[in-house]
């Protein structure tokens, strides 16, 4: 069973927040191949921001559209209880400027603040989402996912009523949301709608992450943990509860490595259906003279920006090596990165070999890729530390590049995380022919550790206690890598691209095809047993 329509939402859908855009912008083309026009990305619209990644179409969907904006509400917020009013939930149709350009619906939902406590007295009696805590995000969250679901349910009965479909039975459709942010369309849909199999994603899970980042020891007494405890003691119980259920009730669930599916079954108390681990989209690389070229442009801007920061000239031979990814000190190992660098320093500066050749004494030009984490250059014996405050979008100050521009210059990333469920900035360095130190704790550092490409990704064990071990290995590795000879570098280059190729979404989208057979045959079960309980 395989869906003919699919519905898809998360909060990074023409929204670049962190890695879930890049999860859902690369896999796009391999949906659209295989679905082309009935995938639907579902997103909040925040008008110019938005506009960057979306093109409005006015065109696409017209009659749903405009039977959609014409009506006076879809359903009540709570059936048989609240007051019938008029709801405008103002929608954009188009396409998402990604590889595939599959079509897009952003949506508000303004409308529904003054229907908030109606809302969640509805999920805790469906659903018991515990949402008295709440505070922050969690309100336009739940808000969006709320609205996203109504949203669904309209071109779901559109498309029942009015499309002129070339299948004899009825269409099977599945809607997907992507963490907690999205959890509300799978309540909705489920109690409103429950003709759409359901499925929901774990990217990381909140309590995880936040065990981790409040300087928990996560691993060590990893087993001892207690979710709805520690979403107590974290002041996480809304966001805890609304995953939590969210996982329960969805028709598949799914999570994005075996480290996270782990997690899911202690701190969530559900085993994961199905793990589908995010791949990449080639077409983003450029290849053959064209790929030569924009590496020499790089490595031109990086060296003319290392010069402009440090107050010299950086030498053409110089090692340049980077960490990027969201401003989490620990979780994405940035503190692991800063000491590393200074240890680096130091062998560099004691530790001379014997018949010392040039490349001995190397010169190391570290970019810190983190926004908002905003600190002078660090020039330390022949290692300097540059920090690029921005979102590489290619209007920043600093370089007016996209990251993928930059990335394909350097000579070695680190990401050496404490907590990363996949971890997609090691895996877009490989893709990019760009070696890569990450750790056992990510995701992809356990895949890539089984596989036989060793010298392209280099894969450092860290738990809760080898802090310095870590660190330590991370300025090895570096060094290592800037005293490789030509050939060994081509060597380690090609290992790295060879990983990421086995990464592909073409190879790894059939676990998405068996989440979307699992949803169905679930949705089927479920829908049986609403008709008939005697079933049970």
């Amino acid at each position: 069973m395989q869906p003919d329509y699919i519905f898809e939402t998360s909060w990074e859908v023409c929204n670049r927040v962190g890695g879930i855009y890049a999860v859902l912008s690369t896999r796009a083309a391999s949906m659209q191949a295989e679905h082309p026009d009935k995938v639907f990305f579902f997103g909040p619209d925040f008008g110019d921001h938005s506009d960057i990644f979306f093109k409005e179409d006015k065109k696409l969907l017209k009659d749903w559209l405009q039977i959609f904006k014409s009506s006076i509400r879809l359903q009540p917020i709570v059936r048989g209880f609240a007051e019938i009013r008029n709801l405008q939930i103002p929608v954009r149709v188009g396409r998402w400027k990604v590889p595939g350009e599959p079509i897009a619906i952003l949506l508000k939902f303004d409308a529904l603040w003054p229907r908030k406590n109606e809302i969640y007295g509805w999920a805790w009696d469906k659903f018991r989402v515990q949402s008295h805590a709440a505070y922050g995000d969690y309100d336009e969250s739940c808000l969006f996912g709320y609205a996203a679901g109504m949203v669904m349910e309209s071109l779901y009965q559109w498309i029942m009523k009015n499309e002129k479909l070339k299948i004899k039975n009825k269409p099977e459709v599945c809607a997907h949301a992507n963490e907690w942010q999205t959890a509300f369309s799978i309540f909705y849909l489920q109690d409103y709608c429950p003709e759409i199999a359901t499925l929901f994603t774990t990217h990381a899970t909140s309590i995880g992450r936040s065990i981790a980042g409040n300087g928990k020891p996560l691993y060590d007494y990893f087993e001892a943990y207690n979710g709805d405890q520690m979403a107590q003691e974290l002041n996480m119980v809304s966001k805890h509860s609304v995953e939590k259920q969210a996982a329960h009730h969805a028709d598949c669930f799914t999570t994005v490595s075996y480290i996270t599916a782990r997690e899911c079954k202690q701190l969530l108390d559900k085993e994961v259906d199905i793990e589908t681990p995010n791949g990449f989209e080639p077409t983003y690389v450029p290849q053959g003279k064209d790929f030569d070229r924009k590496r020499a442009e790089a490595r031109e801007a990086l060296r003319k920006v290392a010069g402009e920061q440090l107050g010299g000239v950086v030498p053409e031979n110089a090692l340049f090596v980077c960490i990027s990814g969201r401003q989490e000190w620990k979780n994405k190992g940035i503190d692991v990165f800063a000491s590393a660098m200074d240890k680096l320093a130091q062998m560099i500066y004691h530790s001379p070999l014997p018949n010392q050749q040039p490349m001995d004494k190397p010169e190391v030009v570290a970019f810190v890729m983190i926004p908002y984490l905003d600190r002078a250059p660090v020039r330390n014996g022949n290692v300097s530390i540059i920090y690029v405050p921005y979102y590489l979008d290619g209007h920043d100050p600093l370089f007016g590049k996209t990251y993928y521009d930059l990335l394909i210059g350097m000579d070695v990333t680190v990401f050496p995380s404490y907590y990363e469920p996949w971890g997609y900035t090691p895996l877009e360095s490989c893709a990019f022919h760009v070696p890569t130190i990450t750790t056992s704790l990510a995701g992809f550092g356990e895949w890539a550790a089984r596989q036989k490409e060793r010298y392209g990704v280099i894969v450092i064990d860290r738990n809760d206690s080898n802090y310095n071990e870590v660190a330590e290995h991370v300025a090895e590795d570096v060094l290592r890598f800037a005293r490789l000879s030509p050939e060994e570098t081509a060597r380690a280059r090609k290992e790295a691209a060879a990983i990421a190729r086995k990464a592909d979404w073409k190879h790894f989208f059939k676990y998405y095809r068996k989440a979307y057979e699992i949803a169905l045959k679930k949705r089927t079960n479920r829908i049986n047993e609403l008709i008939n309980p005697r079933l049970l």
